[in-house]
This record gives C-alpha cells, structure tokens and sequence, in this order.
C-alpha cells in the first residue's frame, strides 16, 4: 500500500490529473503571476496585503501643509504654555508665538477669555475678530 502520492502514482502518465491535455498553459492554474489577484485569488493576495484597486484622486504637488490651532484652543492652552516658558505674561497679557509650539495658522473657533497677542504666520478673520474684541493683537509675521 502506498504512503504518499508520489509512489502511488509512480508509472501512471498523468498523476491522477485526468487527461494528459488537462495540465497545459496558464489557464489550468488561473493565470501566470498576479493575475486574478483581485477576483479569483483575492483571498491569498488579501491576507499578504498585497490587493491592489488602482489609483484614486490625484495629488497635488503644488500644496503645503499648513498647521493650524482654533483660538479656543488656544485660550485653554495659554496659562499652561506660560507654566512651561513658551509664552510671557506682560501685565495682564499673554504673549504667544505660535512657531514655538508649531503652528502655523490661527483658526477662529472656541471662546476668547483672556487678553492675548498671538504672533503667527496667518489668522482667520473670525480668529482676528475675537482676539481684538477682547483687547488683544494678532500679529501676523
């Protein structure tokens, strides 16, 4: 009695492939390479992370990144980035450079409560509006 399929089939012509015709080309295995990896061998090409569905969109190679922080935001970080020594406190105002902690832009969302001079690459207007309403400056660089 045989143990494994190679001495079983030892002699025979075709292995138990059926007919000598049924192993030729490529479309006996589903393709050559990739192909089929997104149909009929998506699992396998799946779990190897390997699934490729094209490109979508387009990158713009012209754009920047721009860092930006809401003002609101800003006003509940103040006293802490005063704490930590990146901003001052003059009097009754807090003087902020937002290149120290990495922002670029002054967003205009959240409450103002405290009299603060920003200094930064770009404000909103709504950003602008609420620190000059309360008494403070935005400075831009």
């Amino acid at each position: 009695m045989p143990v494994n399929k190679r001495s079983k089939y030892r002699g025979s012509r075709t292995c138990g492939g059926g007919t000598h015709k049924n192993r030729r080309g490529a479309g006996n295995r589903g393709g050559r390479g990739r192909a089929g990896h997104r149909d009929h061998r998506f699992t396998h090409y799946l779990l190897a992370d390997q699934v490729n569905n094209g490109k979508h969109g387009f990158v713009n190679k012209t754009s920047t990144d721009i860092r930006a922080l809401s003002v609101g935001i800003l006003d509940q970080m103040a006293r802490d980035l005063v704490s930590a020594g990146i901003a001052a406190q003059e009097g009754d105002v807090i003087v902020i450079d937002a290149e120290q902690i990495g922002i670029d832009k002054i967003l205009g969302s959240g409450r103002v409560t405290q009299k603060m001079n920003i200094t930064a690459r770009f404000f909103s207007e709504q950003a602008k509006t609420k620190i000059e309403a309360i008494g403070g400056q935005a400075l831009i660089i």
